[in-house]
């Protein structure tokens, strides 16, 4: 499939991903995760990178397990997510927070989202009144709304998003499968340079556009990857 966002592999479509960047990468439970762009940075020599991924942890080792390619080279520095990591697994993530190899951010689900929305809305942050009176308080600003008070979020932004969807066209227009659309919408909107791994890539016109969920303004790249 031709077109100027649509690149021959995941490789080619990340040659530009850098040392310190901050990546949003999308997935929850075992649905929607962009593995092929996982393993694409991994091939890169590159560290430091500050990793949004927040999957709804369970008891098998798959959705956080995803990050180790990234984790077995050391190429984190700074997770971001609700649930790192259950105690006591022996998981990558566990074994680097432990010994100060990585640096963990632990935000709820919800509140998350928001920051991610207001990045990608180009505000400064949202005030919210989850986590008022619990550890986060310790972290944000504190300010009174109409008699609340409310905790201020920054909007959260990143260089590259990385995100699983199950068709596009060649402009870049997304349609997701079921929940694997998950974090796909707001993190597309709240990257610089966004990255979409794609089970089928149709030619510009062929998809419903009442399917179309995320719009191709916000997806700068397209790779077609195996089906699932």
């Amino acid at each position: 499939m031709a077109g100027r966002k649509v690149y021959a592999s995941s490789d080619s479509a990340l040659a530009d991903v850098f040392s310190g960047a901050t990546l949003l990468i999308g997935g929850v439970s075992h649905h929607g995760i962009p593995n092929n762009l996982i393993e694409a940075v991994a091939s890169k020599d590159i560290s430091g990178l500050v990793c949004v991924f927040s999957p709804c942890a369970d008891h098998s080792d798959l959705p956080l397990g995803a990050l180790d390619p990234l984790l077995e080279k050391g190429q984190i520095s700074r997770l971001i997510t609700a649930f790192p990591y259950y105690q006591n697994t022996g998981s990558l993530i566990e074994s680097q927070w432990n010994s100060g190899h990585l640096s963990i951010e632990v935000i709820p689900q919800g509140l998350l989202s928001e920051r991610l929305r207001a990045g990608g809305a180009g505000l400064g942050g949202v005030f919210s009144p989850v986590g008022v009176n619990t550890s986060l308080s310790d972290s944000y600003e504190i300010q009174e709304i109409d008699g609340k008070q409310c905790l201020f979020l920054e909007a959260l932004r990143a260089d590259f998003a990385l995100i699983r969807a199950h068709q596009s066209d060649e402009l870049g227009n997304l349609v997701y499968k079921g929940i694997e659309r998950n974090w796909g919408p707001v993190m597309a909107m709240a990257a610089d340079i966004t990255i979409a791994e794609v089970t089928d890539i149709l030619e510009a016109g062929d998809l419903d556009p009442e399917l179309i969920i995320t719009p191709g303004i916000f997806v700068n790249r397209l790779v077609q990857s195996a089906r699932s």
